[in-house]
């Protein structure tokens, strides 16, 4: 498996242009309830063995404008995200991922776990030990996969989440231009500033996106100024990376609807499977979820990923949750990319 996991997705291809090299990269595009996912399935950096929270570390010294090249414009943009496979660590475990997008190499995306395994699946990058389950290994911790697959085409993926939990109850801040809010800060394999609305917040579609993205820029850097949530067991995940706000569902068969920012200027358009699971342990924490309960999850614009509180447990010290999250991806396209040492942005930009 593991050799099947490298031929997938073999190092960096370098070319020759006289002085210069050009770094070459295999990928499949596509998307997770409408949230780009990029798999790349060559060119990933070599890295040393070990977990991937370890690889992680190791990624973001060494290889970090790998990240930025494939993330940030001209050959990515704002809500870009994606993601390379590695060799697991646990001889159980089926492969191993490391997350790339344009907020960060990050512990854990939901979304991105769901497209990347699918598009891995569907075009034979990955061959699972047990067919239809998964053991895969992400910087977080360690995932259990479902999924249903017929034809070639992957249908649906459910993700059974690392301990998920409420970090910090009822932060209070002022914003500036909007005024007071209370806040939760709670962990999905992301921190994430949790706002349900109150006072000048009526609602996602009251405020729009633009707005949206301009709060949450506020909002984040004021929290980050106020609390550091640091997680219990792996003390490289840490500080608020996510801003969720939290609505009613538009729909009747639905429990919640929700905008996650992140980056500098996106917008989820996935209901976000971290954020899912940061919601989902914030409602149970407060009474209004329980073990077993769904949570039908809307995005910003109204695709859905299925929710559900497994089992309980403890981090550390803190009450958790195991959630899972359930959701399905479309491959778009391939797309063979590069990056040449003496063009102008070989590590891509941002406007801001």
């Amino acid at each position: 498996m593991d050799d099947q996991i490298a031929a997938a997705s073999t190092a960096v291809r370098d070319i020759a242009l006289g002085q210069q090299r050009r770094h070459i990269f295999e990928c499949i595009d596509g998307h997770t309830a409408g949230n780009p996912v990029r798999l790349v399935v060559e060119g990933r950096p070599a890295l040393r063995d070990g977990s991937m929270s370890e690889r992680r570390q190791e990624f973001l010294a060494t290889c970090d404008w790998i990240r930025t090249g494939l993330m940030f414009e001209p050959r990515g943009h704002d809500m870009m995200s994606g993601g390379f496979f590695y060799p697991p660590q646990s001889p159980e475990a089926d492969v191993g991922i490391l997350f790339i997008e344009t907020s960060g190499c990050l512990p854990m995306c939901g979304h991105g776990t769901i497209g990347l395994l699918t598009f891995g699946l569907e075009y034979g990058h990955i061959v699972p030990k047990t067919p239809g389950q998964l053991v895969v290994e992400v910087p977080a911790g360690t995932l259990r996969i479902d999924y249903a697959m017929d034809a070639g085409r992957v249908h649906s993926v459910k993700i059974r989440n690392v301990p998920s939990y409420l970090a910090i109850r009822d932060l209070a801040i002022e914003v500036p231009g909007f005024g007071p809010l209370t806040l939760d800060v709670a962990y999905g394999g992301n921190y994430y500033a949790i706002v349900e609305p109150q006072g000048a917040y009526t609602g996602l579609d009251a405020l729009g996106a633009a707005r949206l993205i301009e709060l949450s820029r506020t909002i984040r850097s004021l929290v980050r100024d106020m609390v550091e949530p640091v997680h219990p067991i792996d003390p490289t995940i840490r500080g608020v990376s996510h801003v969720l706000w939290a609505d009613a569902p538009s729909a009747p068969d639905a429990d919640g609807r929700n905008a996650v920012f992140y980056g500098e200027r996106a917008i989820d358009r996935s209901p976000c499977g971290t954020g899912t699971s940061a919601r989902m342990a914030q409602l149970a924490a407060r009474g209004r979820l329980s073990v077993g309960d769904s949570y039908v999850h809307e995005s910003y614009i109204r695709s859905r990923f299925i929710g559900r509180v497994e089992t309980a447990t403890t981090l550390g010290e803190f009450p958790a949750i195991v959630p899972s999250i359930e959701g399905s991806a479309y491959a778009t396209g391939f797309n063979r990319l590069w990056i040449d040492d003496d063009e102008p942005f070989p590590a891509g930009f941002v406007v801001v």
